[in-house]
């Protein structure tokens, strides 16, 4: 009997992500959908078996595509990934927003085309009504409806918003907002800046060597800016290389690389093809598993 289409697509995603590996001597796991609490056993064997492998590779590249999510999910696929590999990458095929950004942040690099782009570092957090919302834009509007109490310009339908908002779920949206700022800040210094030993673009400080309180002031202003509700306006709004640049974040630019280029691009398209077709939420494929 012969294969399903579904089989076949199966069998080329796996076939593009050994070419892949091929080419960057290493071992890959894509990474598709948000992240939810309750699927860390699961990413956690999928690690587990790949890193068991005989053809282990010192370092993986995460193929990531999300639209975010929470943070302390993200937090314990970190932990995970670090248990097992000395290096970790990130490949953006298109977008990471949100959680994937911060995700990305624990990178030692990370890999983007003219056409990927990253988000603000919004958290989303599940409100009273079981929904994911995005924690900075309710602090924002309660901020706003704060100075407006206190100058005495607040309307009644605004008051009564206030008045109503629950404080124990302002707190959950304030401590989500702490919790992404402090895991950037840890992770752009332990792992993106661990390289960066020597100043290499500031013209009064080139070829001195730069310093742990150095390292900390950088990753405190990247992520200051990446919070910046005001800045960005939009929890989807895109960042590209060109804006990751001058927040002075180091990316590596596979553009002009044409081979990975297009293996990622071709695997991308096909993943995209078979998730959409299936009405998988969640993917997570590997040479191993899919």
């Amino acid at each position: 009997m012969g294969k399903s289409l579904n089989e076949y697509a199966q069998t080329s995603l796996k076939e593009y992500i050994e070419k892949i590996e091929n080419n960057l001597n290493a071992d890959v796991l894509v990474y598709y959908g948000p992240f939810v609490e309750g699927l860390q056993n699961s990413f956690a064997r999928i690690v587990e078996e790949l890193a068991s492998d005989p053809n282990k590779k010192s370092s993986i590249f995460i193929v990531l595509t999300t639209t975010g999510g929470s943070a302390e999910v993200v937090e314990r696929y970190v932990n995970i990934l670090r248990h097992h590999y000395d290096e970790v990458n990130f490949i953006v095929p298109d977008y990471a927003y949100s959680a994937g950004t911060i995700f990305c942040m624990s990178g030692d690099n990370i890999y983007m085309d003219y056409l990927c782009i990253l988000g603000p570092i919004d958290p989303q957090v599940i409100n009273k009504d079981g929904k994911f919302v995005p924690a900075l834009g309710y602090l924002d509007k309660i901020n706003d409806l704060l100075e407006k109490a206190r100058d005495g310009s607040i309307s009644d339908s605004e008051f009564l918003i206030l008045r109503d908002f629950d404080l124990a779920e302002l707190r959950g949206y304030e401590q989500a907002k702490d919790l992404t700022i402090a895991l950037l800040k840890k992770w752009l210094v332990k792992y993106k800046f661990k390289n960066w030993t020597v100043h290499r673009t500031n013209s009064s400080l080139i070829g001195t060597v730069v310093t742990e309180n150095q390292k900390e002031k950088r990753a405190t202003e990247i992520a200051d800016d990446l919070s910046n509700n005001n800045k960005w306006k939009s929890h989807a709004r895109p960042i590209n290389i060109h804006d990751l640049k001058e927040l002075k974040l180091e990316i590596e630019d596979y553009s002009n690389k044409t081979e990975l280029r297009d293996l990622i691009r071709d695997y991308y398209e096909l993943m995209d093809d078979y998730v959409r077709i299936n009405q998988t939420k969640i993917f997570i494929n590997t040479r191993n598993f899919i």
